[in-house]
């Protein structure tokens, strides 16, 4: 459930990024009031934790199903 979490917000904020490289608009100061409110730098920062976490998951051993898990 954690990794789905950090994923989603670091998807969220690529496409943030991606709205300011593209059209220099960023969508979090535009919803909560500027890039200096204080629950935008609180988005801002729970997405580089995702992301952080999300470093995590490029060196995980992915778990094996078998045919009984399953079911």
């Amino acid at each position: 459930m954690l990794d789905r979490t950090a994923l989603i917000l670091a998807i969220i904020g690529g496409l943030n990024w991606g709205s300011i490289g593209l059209f220099g608009f960023d969508i979090v100061a535009w919803i909560f009031g500027g890039q200096t409110a204080l629950f935008s730098r609180i988005i801002y920062t729970v997405v580089a934790l995702a992301a952080v976490w999300c470093i995590s998951l490029l060196f995980r051993q992915r778990e094996e199903y078998t045919e009984t898990d399953k079911y």
